[in-house]
């Protein structure tokens, strides 16, 4: 983020004494990203925040991966994943199922009803949207209230849980990157200000809006950091005082949400490629919506979109709203991914090509994730995958 934000009680200066109502210090703490030499945060904490009296290992939910080979475009039902009422006792964090990844990003899923444990993640920013229900993200910056259609963007190393609310499940799609992720370079100025053609700009955006402490003692925290050979391994920290006792802080790094109803379509006289539909990137990823929106106007214009062959990438598609028409009679619904590889021409299943000519408006909502380097299957996109889905396109599949 470079929108400056401040809450709570910070000193006139940087780096200065601030002083408790009794005398004492306040501990201040720099959050940054890229060494000094991009965004960051000055917090200002009761007490130090390197303290830490134990530290264990925790061992993570399954991380392996496993090649796409023989390369096929996949179909994965990820309500599949959760089924009756196992997500009661599930929370956001533990309970992820890893879907997809590289080395770049991991695509997770989770339901769940229950608090979350502390957890950061020292690995890469994080970006959850929320298919579905209610939930209060308490981080170190304060609290987001969080719903249906919304992208939660989590710094680095922001000390945060999930708090489901209400009496429905929360259903959240996870894209933890390697990386940092923040809206489109394209739609920036310079300086960071969204320029006239982004499809949103900064009123479009909630962070926290007053500071949150917690007392407590001898409070665990989950962390998500990088092990040997740069994939993820898990350490639990014990703090002697809770790590929510920030007075106040100000900066361009916190957490954020944006929601999806609120990405303005561009729409053209004929169909417009993805990248129109980009909202956020990560290092060798993007992260697209396709919201409800007119479609082409040209006389001859055929609003599906065209079969292409994106050679450099891998595009993940999770349907979560409407009815998209490039994929019906494909089996995919609500809750669902498509996986489309480089490698592998792909495009509108059979008459939808068609059935699209004369339409005027597309009630459909998607996020998509298209990655620079291949995609790999985690044991939940395995375990939800549709086997019939690599043939929908020509009717039958392997003789064998």
């Amino acid at each position: 983020m470079a929108y400056y934000r401040r809450l709570g009680s910070v000193p006139p200066k940087r780096h200065t004494q601030h002083r408790t109502p009794e005398g004492g210090l306040y501990y201040e703490e720099l959050m940054g990203e890229e060494g000094f030499f991009s965004d960051s945060s000055l917090l200002y904490h009761r007490g130090i925040p390197s303290a830490i009296v134990d530290a264990r290992v925790w061992d993570l939910p399954d991380q392996a991966t496993a090649p796409n080979h023989p390369l096929k475009p996949r179909h994965l039902k990820l309500h599949d994943l959760f089924p009756g009422q196992e997500w009661k006792a599930a929370d956001a964090v533990t309970g992820r199922r890893l879907v997809l990844g590289n080395a770049d990003v991991r695509i997770s899923y989770v339901v769940a009803g229950a608090p979350s444990e502390l957890y950061r993640n020292g690995l890469g920013d994080e970006c959850v949207y929320i298919e579905s229900g209610t939930a209060l993200v308490e981080t170190v910056f304060g609290a987001l209230t969080v719903g249906q259609g919304d992208y939660v963007l989590l710094p680095r190393s922001t000390t945060h849980r999930w708090v489901p609310t209400g009496d429905e499940p929360l259903r959240a799609y996870c894209i933890e990157a390697n990386s940092h992720i923040a809206p489109a370079r394209r739609y920036l100025s310079k300086y960071g200000q969204f320029l006239e053609h982004a499809p949103f700009c900064e009123r479009d955006l909630r962070g926290p809006e007053e500071t949150l402490t917690a007392e407590g003692a001898d409070v665990d925290v989950l962390v998500k950091h990088r092990g040997a050979h740069g994939g993820p391994v898990g350490t639990r920290y014990t703090y002697p005082e809770h790590p929510f006792d920030v007075v106040g802080w100000d900066g361009c790094l916190y957490p954020y949400a944006f929601n999806i109803a609120d990405f303005e379509p561009i729409t053209g006289r004929v169909h417009q490629p993805p990248p129109v539909h980009q909202v956020f990137e990560g290092n060798n990823f993007v992260v697209c919506n396709f919201v409800p929106r007119k479609v082409d106007y040209h006389p001859l214009s055929i609003p599906v979109p065209y079969y292409h062959s994106n050679v450099d990438s891998d595009e993940v598609m999770f349907y979560c709203g409407g009815n998209y028409e490039a994929r019906k009679g494909s089996g995919i619904g609500q809750g669902s991914i498509s996986l489309h590889p480089g490698g592998h021409a792909h495009g509108p299943q059979p008459g939808a090509y068609e059935r699209s000519i004369g339409a005027d408006f597309f009630d459909e909502l998607a996020v998509m994730v298209d990655t620079f380097r291949p995609l790999e299957l985690g044991e939940g996109g395995t375990a939800a995958e549709d086997p019939g889905y690599a043939w929908t396109w020509s009717g039958r599949g392997p003789a064998r």
